[in-house]
């Protein structure tokens, strides 16, 4: 549970530079900055495969050419590391998740469907998004692993 915590710390810092935790001008040259989120994973192809096919990340070089690595961009937001190791697959709870937006959740919907993945809204409902106060869609599922991944269109109308 301390790692899913550290991971969700990291998440918070990656996709909060579009947000309040924004560093502002008056931030120090030393506050840190994500460089990436590193997912431990049972079978490092079968994970490769669903976050390039089902979440479409692109793969881009890791340095360790051991069979052991492989390493995705998050664009500015920094990189996404799968390690291979893990002994099991996860049953973690989904308060504990990456997020991910999207131009359409429609669209990414769609491409969940084709390769057959299972998705829920927030209390659980298959196959219906959740829809927030403020009008955001977000979907909810699992990589081969057992890790929570939502996915939101970011803004209403989206």
């Amino acid at each position: 549970m301390k790692a899913i915590y550290k991971l969700l710390l990291a998440c918070l810092f990656c996709f909060g530079g579009q947000g309040a935790f924004a560093q502002s001008a008056t931030a120090s040259a030393n506050a840190p900055v994500l460089n990436h989120i590193a997912v431990y994973v049972h079978e490092l192809g079968r994970s490769t495969a669903f976050y390039e096919e089902v979440l479409q990340l692109q793969k881009i070089p890791e340095p360790f050419h051991d069979g052991l690595h492989t390493w995705f961009t998050l664009g500015p937001a920094g990189q996404l590391h799968l390690i291979q190791g893990a002994a099991e697959v996860l049953k973690p709870n989904k308060n504990d998740h990456l997020c991910f937006s999207v131009g359409s959740i429609e669209d990414f919907i769609a491409n969940l469907d084709k390769h057959r993945i299972e998705y829920t809204n927030w209390p659980g409902t298959a196959k219906a998004p959740t829809v927030r106060v403020d009008g955001v869609k977000q979907i909810y599922f699992q990589d081969p692993d057992g890790h929570w991944i939502e996915v939101n269109n970011d803004r209403p109308g989206r």
